[in-house]
């Protein structure tokens, strides 16, 4: 049995921070039904990243709802919003991440809920938090959190400019601390009864993924963090630390001692630096005289000489030479789910594993409203809604 069977999520969040932590309670067992938008659904549905339609609609989407139930509802129309409303009364968690005000105005907003629901353990995700700002209004993308949060100053070189990660890594990471905020929450009502009302903001987990390097900035003066000009790979570490070019690919190091390394590749011109101040002070000397050097044999020729010296090293693998290589096949990280029209496709599983179980599901993403006949059959809600 899975930690949270019998659990049931409503979920009114689209995109990918609230989807993100409703497929993290779907993988640990919960039920989970989406609410959306009548003719529309989840906007994430049309969001293309790529030129890659599945089945009609995102790779995004499929990837980020598999697991889940649809069902489509007016929620101008107050015959649907009862129906909503009776789901919630029976449900253990509610998540949205709509901008501040909206749920107010549908009449779901954590008062109005917790007072048909009582116990209802409430997450709600907002783009700048709902403290009085200038930014409360503004949308909660994840390219304009990684801006203003300075994110954007720490990857690429010295002369790149502000640099963009390539993932949408501030919604990931604000879906993984609103599902941290909604199980701590849930083991609180186990205990005494009590719901919650949960909050988290793209904003602040932003600032909390960044948490050792603002530390250090605010303890180190007020110093801006400086890349190095060769091969940066943390503003904050001296060399060798970074991505490097080889004959054939490219070999990523990590901390080490320079004398060291050098005497282990042979590499004389950076052994002189013995002085364990010139790796960060000295750092892109020692990175062109090393990147220079590194050219001039294969990756796997370097890894045959740090490996078994015990230097932090690896291989700089693409998706292709990754999902080939032995070390990511004995995972089992990818999975076939399945639609109910019969459409198949391969992602990833949950990473997590409990008593040793994988935490797989075979169900793929649901269809727009594909749901609601019966989910509206299962609740009785037709009856309830005229009533």
């Amino acid at each position: 049995m899975r930690p949270l069977e019998d659990y049931l999520v409503i979920d009114f969040s689209q995109f990918l921070s609230g989807p993100s932590a409703s497929l993290r309670l779907a993988d640990m067992g919960a039920r989970v039904i989406k609410i959306e938008r009548l003719g529309v659904g989840d906007i994430c549905r049309t969001l293309y990243t790529s030129n890659l339609i599945m089945n009609g609609e995102s790779s995004v989407f499929h990837a980020i709802n598999r697991n889940k139930e649809s069902f489509e509802v007016d929620l101008k129309n107050e015959y649907d919003c009862e129906m909503v409303r009776e789901l919630l009364k029976k449900a253990d968690v509610m998540i949205h991440n709509f901008r501040p005000g909206v749920m107010q105005r549908l009449g779901f907003d954590y008062q109005s809920v917790s007072a048909i629901n009582p116990t209802i353990i409430y997450g709600e995700i907002s783009g700048f938090g709902n403290e009085e700002s200038e930014w409360k209004n503004k949308p909660g993308q994840d390219l304009l959190l990684q801006s203003v949060t300075g994110l954007t100053a720490l990857t690429g070189n010295a002369d790149s400019g502000p640099v963009a990660m390539g993932l949408s890594i501030v919604d990931m990471l604000t879906g993984a601390h609103l599902a941290q905020g909604l199980l701590a929450s849930l083991y609180r009502r186990a205990i005494n009864n009590q719901g919650a009302f949960v909050q988290v903001s793209m904003l602040e987990s932003a600032y909390d993924f960044q948490f050792e390097t603002i530390t250090t900035f605010m303890n180190d003066g007020g110093e801006l963090p400086k890349r190095s000009a060769k091969n940066n790979a943390n503003a904050y570490l001296g060399a060798p630390y970074g991505i490097y070019q080889t004959k054939n690919g490219h070999l990523a190091l990590a901390m080490g001692s320079i004398p060291v390394l050098g005497n282990l590749l042979g590499c004389v011109a950076i052994s002189v630096y013995q002085d364990v101040a010139e790796a960060f002070d000295k750092r892109d000397e020692i990175k062109t005289i090393l990147a220079d050097h590194l050219l001039t044999e294969t990756t796997e020729k370097w890894l045959s000489i740090l490996e078994p010296a015990d230097i932090w090293c690896a291989d700089v693998l693409n998706w292709k030479q990754l999902l080939a290589h032995d070390g990511f096949k004995v995972l089992d990280m990818i999975q076939e789910v399945e639609m109910l029209d019969g459409y198949k496709y391969e992602t990833t599983r949950c990473p997590i594993r409990i008593d040793g179980e994988l935490l797989i599901s075979s169900k793929g993403s649901p269809k727009l409203g594909q749901d609601n006949e019966k989910i509206i059959k299962e609740f009785n809600l037709k009856t309830i809604a005229n009533a």
